[in-house]
């Protein structure tokens, strides 16, 4: 389910795209009555029969559907219909410019259908959605694995590991799009992206969450810093503005399809710290939710940070893609 900020914002353009049609409709409609009064009058008489109608079904007595009463009121509709699109054939208007007819026959411009969210608001939560990751990624038609590229890593060896920078990219960058592409069915549940800084742990990850997303699944990428202070808040703070939007935070940190969570090992590590990560990783762990932290420390190195509790599901539950090689951003570009 997409965060409630999401879902408003794209209910919002529904029923202004909702609006802005029968806008457009009554401007028409007032347009063609201006040039036609006998279009308003064909209009009267429709409505007309239509109350007629319901007369006779509110009368009292047992009404024929097949008697001549119904007949002739179907007749007169028939032969005013008839009129009226003749007329506004003349007047070079489709009859269909003016009718109330939704964008979405499955919900009626509702965006919600038997209970459940309509595809047509789902893809406007696609779109509101990508642009939140817009703006923290700073995602750009280049963030895309169809865009990576592999030739500005080293392809040769790199000591302490059996493969080149270049090589191990390569495999890095394929478990990275089989997990996007294949969402939520991959068999690699979480992923840890560890590694140094310039290394395109960022750029996969914004790779990820644009796929990932453009499926219509929910997505939260935000900083570790970011998620120990809405924890942080949600504590201590329990009345306000302030501590109802930590409340939201972490519930979308803990209910979202997939959560994106960058560079750990950034904050100082506290107590509250400790228990608010194991909270996330365990939490979205038992909802089989799925999880992406990028860290410039290796499990190792977090060994000696976070708890023994932590660390084994990291270990465990966890596919570690480790990146290395020279920080490209201080290489020249080619």
């Amino acid at each position: 389910m997409y965060e409630p900020s999401v879902i408003q914002r794209a209910s919002a353009r529904l029923a202004r795209r909702k609006e802005t049609g029968e806008r457009r409709r009554f401007a028409l409609e007032r347009e063609l009555y201006g040039r036609s009064p006998r279009l308003r009058e064909l209009d009267a008489a429709l409505r007309g029969t239509m109350a007629d109608l319901a007369h006779l079904a509110t009368g009292g007595r047992p009404i024929d559907p097949d008697g001549p009463e119904i007949a002739a009121i179907r007749e007169k509709n028939r032969a005013l219909q008839a009129e009226r699109t003749a007329l506004l054939k003349e007047l070079g208007t489709d009859p269909a410019e003016l009718e109330a007819v939704p964008d979405c026959p499955l919900c009626g411009d509702t965006g919600w259908a038997d209970g459940k969210m309509c595809a047509c608001l789902k893809a406007l939560c696609a779109e509101e959605q990508m642009k939140s990751l817009t703006a923290l990624l700073g995602l750009t038609e280049e963030q895309s694995f169809d865009k990576l590229r592999l030739d500005v890593y080293s392809d040769r060896p790199w000591q302490g590991e059996g493969r080149s920078p270049r090589e191990n990219m390569r495999r890095v960058a394929a478990v990275c799009e089989g997990f996007a592409r294949q969402f939520p069915a991959y068999p690699l549940k979480n992923l840890l992206l560890s590694g140094g800084t310039g290394l395109g742990k960022t750029f996969l990850s914004g790779c990820i969450a644009r796929e990932v997303s453009s499926r219509g699944f929910s997505v939260v990428y935000d900083t570790a810093v970011n998620l120990f202070a809405a924890f942080e808040t949600r504590k201590f703070t329990r009345d306000g503005d302030e501590g109802r939007q930590a409340r939201d935070d972490t519930r979308r940190y803990l209910g979202c399809d997939l959560l994106i969570l960058d560079d750990l090992g950034s904050e100082f590590t506290t107590p509250l710290v400790q228990s608010s990560l194991y909270e996330v990783v365990n939490s979205r762990l038992q909802a089989d939710k799925h999880t992406i932290i990028s860290t410039n420390l290796s499990v190792e190195q977090m060994s000696g940070r976070y708890s023994p509790q932590l660390i084994s599901r990291l270990a465990g539950l966890y596919q570690e893609l480790t990146f290395y090689g020279d920080d490209l951003r201080l290489r020249r570009p080619l």
